[in-house]
């Protein structure tokens, strides 16, 4: 293969191409434009940083990029950034939230209206309403236009949801509604409603706290639920679990000490939100309320295999991954939590990470997955959670392989091999297999040139990688063209980019090359598109 590379080009990757610059690993890679990198953190954001780059440069340089887009468009911007963060392409809402932050205190008239009217799509919930306050406050502080829309976000929204909300959600990074209710000054009509009744009410309990909670609940519907939450912190536990079952009271509701009590989780779980009761599989073996050929077990792994249901709750492949991999070793990354894991649930969180990505159809092309294994890849978690890129390259390629029939997997990094896992396996093992394989220096041009040394015909090559290459004899972009060359194939490229970097090894001058983020959710649609 050294041979064949010496032949292909004179240059090798420790030497620019035209238009290529520095990477952080010493060799040259292409640079995204800047739409692409906007992606590329709203989808991955930066936490964690990588192998290369801190986390706090990294999101320095990411935070200058959506300035830079802003300043080019800045209503195109925040679209973008509504429709990932409502599409639920990302794992985690925060660089939406951040960016939106950004529009809305550091971008023109324009950029900041469309910025705040898009706020409700953004900051769907209690939690993301108060990580979008500390992003605020970061910035410029609390200006009349943020009052106002702050305000209207509580004012808006119908009680019942809000008492949901503030219940659920009472403080994040150093935040509470309280605090944020004394910066927003949200004010009802003079004459109120029942609506704005209530939401006086609310705002009252919020900043004043319930005066007196007594055995009998409020004669209100939607304020009873604020009264049992209240009721619920010092109640007997047989009246907790009437309270939860009469008011669908979420775990967040509940105290602590209560949850090692199956009958309170028997009592949650037909109300239960999707992500919650994801988050809270382990837990809820633990106390024994799922096992083996249990009903709730059955009713769990129902709920699980529902399409629609996981569609709605937004939960991202990301978030199942996670939980699949936590569940099936039996206890978390934190603490001393353990448990025996189900295999209906185990068997029932694998089929819901394919069921969360869009719908595929087979495009019958010959796909080669190359999957980046370098150390690079093994250092920083896809934004912030316990998944490497290199584990987060093989779910997603199993994606594609569960779909193509013609498929052929391999992973690389100063050498290239075929990788022996199947989509017939569950992708926590597969995740496994790929963790034993040695990590080394980064070569993206290995996987033409093995093709082409071994008369391999290829329709798209699919590269999984942080795109820091340096340690070939030969660019990329060199041994795809020579490839095309020799095969008379007109093959194309897709650089799956798993960390929030300005890296690319495609050429942006090629239309035979594609870009997209990896782990966004709507990114085998993308792949199977560009291969038609």
């Amino acid at each position: 293969m050294s041979t064949l590379a010496h032949h292909l080009g004179p240059t090798p990757q420790s030497e620019p191409l035209p238009g290529q610059s520095l990477n952080n690993a010493g060799g040259y890679s292409f640079t995204v434009d800047d739409w692409t990198r906007l992606d590329r953190f709203l989808i991955l954001g930066s936490e964690g940083g990588t192998y290369y780059v801190s986390e706090r440069e990294l999101t320095i340089k990411n935070a200058a990029c959506v300035e830079r887009c802003l300043a080019i468009d800045g209503p195109r911007t925040v679209r973008r950034i509504a429709e990932i963060s409502e599409g639920g392409r990302a794992p985690k809402n925060e660089p939406c939230l951040m960016a939106l932050a950004i529009a809305a205190k550091r971008g023109d008239l324009p950029t900041r209206r469309a910025a705040w009217e898009a706020m409700p799509r953004v900051a769907r919930i209690g939690t993301h309403l108060l990580h979008l306050a500390a992003y605020v406050e970061t910035l410029e502080g609390w200006g009349r236009s943020t009052v106002r829309a702050f305000a209207r976000w509580y004012l808006d929204m119908d009680p019942a949801r809000l008492a949901l909300q503030v219940m659920k959600y009472q403080s994040r990074d150093g935040w509470s509604h309280r605090d944020v209710l004394r910066k927003s000054h949200p004010k009802t009509r003079v004459l109120p409603s029942l609506r704005d009744s209530r939401l006086q009410t609310i705002f009252g309990w919020i900043v004043k706290g319930w005066e007196s909670v007594g055995a009998e609940p409020h004669p209100d519907e939607v304020l009873a639920k604020i009264w049992a939450f209240e009721r619920a912190k010092t109640c007997t536990r047989r009246e907790l679990v009437d309270l939860i079952s009469r008011y669908d009271l979420p775990h967040e509701c509940v105290p602590n000490e209560a949850k090692d009590d199956p009958a309170v989780w028997e009592a949650m779980l037909p109300t239960m939100g999707m992500t919650a009761m994801i988050r809270n599989l382990g837990k809820m073996t633990n106390v024994r309320l799922l096992a083996p050929l249990s009903a709730h077990a059955a009713a769990v792994a129902a709920r699980l295999s529902s399409i629609d249901e996981i569609k709605r709750a937004r939960v991202h492949p990301i978030a199942l991954l996670v939980a699949l991999r936590q569940y099936a070793a039996g206890h978390g990354d934190k603490g001393k939590l353990e448990w025996s894991p189900v295999p209906q649930i185990v068997d029932a969180l694998d089929a819901a990470f394919y069921a969360a990505f869009q719908t595929l159809e087979p495009t019958g092309r010959r796909h080669l997955l190359a999957l980046d294994v370098s150390a690079s890849m093994t250092w920083e978690k896809i934004a912030g959670m316990s998944i490497t890129p290199r584990e987060g390259s093989v779910a997603m390629a199993l994606v594609t392989a569960n779909v193509e029939p013609q498929h052929h997997i391999m992973a690389f990094a100063s050498g290239i091999v075929p990788l022996s896992v199947s989509p017939r396996q569950r992708i926590d093992d597969a995740c496994r297999a790929v963790n034993q394989l040695p990590a080394s220096g980064t070569d993206c041009a290995l996987p033409m040139i093995w093709a082409l040394e071994n008369k391999v015909p290829v329709d798209v090559f699919v590269v999984y990688t942080d795109s820091e290459t340096w340690a070939g004899p030969v660019h990329p972009t060199v041994a795809l063209k020579k490839y095309r060359q020799v095969t008379g194939i007109p093959a194309k490229l897709v650089v799956v980019g798993m960390t929030a970097t300005e890296l690319t090894i495609a050429a942006p001058t090629d239309a035979g090359m594609l870009d997209v983020a990896g782990f966004d959710s709507a990114t085998p649609a993308l792949l199977s598109d560009f291969a038609r």
